[in-house]
């Protein structure tokens, strides 16, 4: 550890990590300042890699393969019997993917030659030419100052609390608790129908939880395109997953071993026993420790820093990136500003470019999208056109035992150019980049009915929906006029 760096990043997840690596590679010298311990080891990633994204990807690629065992492969003519799933082991092997990206982690930054300083970092004083920070050592040695040229706040998120549902960590959890269950609820509750939400709701639906999900708002993810809500919440709920929209919760507490949940929907009152209640209604910035009383950073009436379209504070060379501001709270738009954040310190003229984020929901089958829905192309005044294709009528879904779901696109209908590409079905998220990258180069809808996609597979319907904008799908029966 040094007195002075060129560059000091508070938080060491995603945006953070990438950050200070990235400063490195353009000569700087980095700190990395993170205070997060995990399983009784500090530990870098923040909470995407440690109890966040990856976990949870774990732990629904698991459930994902215990309920296709139990009820998916006889119809290819394999037989088993006596299926059963050992919850530890399955922990044990959502720890090890943990360990082994999180290790990665800190060989990237020693690789790198990025100090890791494991502790709290606070920014005392962001106004003069030398920023000051405090660091505070977890191992509870004395507080040091150390001064930066710049500095990127990347402190992340926690999850909301709420007062009628406060978490004890055993019966009333977050989405923390949610990762390491013993064993599976016989009833399991869920506050909050987000991403979150539905991502949990699945994993232990899948092995074997009843799961009833509340939603407080009056529609289902109204954030996603209308169509593609209405497919989603239909295949879910076949799935097993109860979901109540419009449903709000008054109450929740343990009594005898139990969670008594009490709801109002509409005014009519109803009270459900869980054996487990998941409270997922979403994050907040997390500021603790992080700003001192003089650091100078100037905050919104929301909590978060204030920064412009670059990421900068109000302060010369202090930036804030990811949870900390505006816009969605995703890993992979933290590691995009935090990469521009540094790059901009360094003199480049980097942008991310919001309107091309990708949001994704690994549900199975999965929901992403990009771009604009058709009501929100609509309210900013685009004279919209739109194709859809079900997967129903695709041959290689068809063929993986997953011809549920569509593919959407949102173009205006004078330049033919693609605004939005949305989907409900096997590997969306993986597929929705197609629309990203036609978006980034400013495509137009006939230049995706131009190009030749592989046969079979499951892009093709993205080529489809395509030429579904303009009456030409192929592999289905269309009324609009063919252009």
């Amino acid at each position: 550890m040094k007195d002075n760096y060129d560059l000091v990043v508070i938080g060491g997840g995603p945006g953070g990590y990438e950050a200070a690596i990235r400063g490195a590679q353009l000569g700087m010298s980095v700190a990395c300042i993170e205070k997060r311990v995990h399983k009784g080891e500090p530990a870098l990633g923040g909470t995407c890699l440690n109890v966040g994204c990856i976990p949870s990807k774990a732990l629904l690629d698991s459930s994902h393969r215990f309920e296709a065992t139990q009820h998916e492969l006889a119809d290819h003519g394999i037989n088993t019997s006596d299926v059963n799933i050992d919850i530890s082991k399955m922990l044990e092997r959502k720890d090890a993917i943990v360990k082994q990206l999180t290790a990665g982690v800190a060989g990237l930054l020693k690789g790198n030659k990025v100090d890791w300083l494991q502790g709290w970092g606070t920014l005392e004083d962001g106004t003069g030419n030398d920023k000051k920070v405090t660091f505070t050592p977890l191992d509870g040695s004395e507080a040091k100052s150390i001064t930066a040229k710049s500095v990127i706040l990347a402190a992340g998120s926690v999850p909301i609390d709420i007062p009628v549902a406060k978490t004890d960590g055993e019966y009333i959890v977050d989405s923390t608790g949610a990762l390491e269950f013993s064993e599976v609820p016989k009833r399991l509750g869920v506050i909050g129908a987000g991403v979150i939400g539905l991502e949990l709701g699945s994993v232990w639906r899948r092995l074997g939880a009843e799961v009833v999900v509340y939603e407080a708002m009056p529609s289902f993810l109204a954030a996603a395109d209308k169509d593609i809500a209405k497919e989603s919440q239909k295949l879910l709920k076949k799935q097993g997953l109860d979901i109540r929209v419009d449903t709000k919760v008054n109450n929740a507490e343990v009594k005898d071993g139990q969670v008594v949940v009490t709801a109002d929907k509409g005014g009519e009152i109803s009270e459900e026993t869980f054996d487990k209640l998941i409270v997922c209604v979403g994050r907040r910035a997390y500021s603790e420790k992080l700003l001192g009383e003089n650091s100078g950073i100037q905050l919104t009436d929301r909590g978060l820093v204030d920064v412009d379209d670059q990421c900068k504070t109000n302060l010369d060379g202090v930036y804030a990136i990811g949870d900390l501001v505006r816009g969605p709270m995703l890993a992979h738009k933290a590691m995009e500003e935090g990469m521009m954040a540094v790059e901009r310190i360094h003199g480049e003229k980097a942008q991310v470019n919001y309107d091309t984020i990708i949001s994704v929901i690994y549900t199975a089958p999965e929901i992403a999208w990009v771009g604009l829905t058709e009501e929100q192309a609509i309210e900013q005044g685009h004279e919209v056109k739109t194709g859809s294709f079900g997967l129903a009528a695709n041959g290689r879904a068809l063929a993986q035992g997953e011809g549920n779901g569509l593919v959407k696109v949102v173009a205006d209908a004078k330049t033919d150019r693609l605004l939005g590409m949305h989907m409900v079905g096997v590997g969306a998220g993986d597929i929705v980049h197609q629309g990203m990258i036609a978006m980034e180069f400013v495509s137009s809808i006939e230049d995706l009915q131009l190009m030749t996609f592989a046969h079979p597979t499951v892009s093709e319907a993205v080529h489809e929906a395509a030429l579904s904008a303009d009456g030409r799908a192929i592999h289905a029966i269309q009324r609009k006029k063919r252009k």
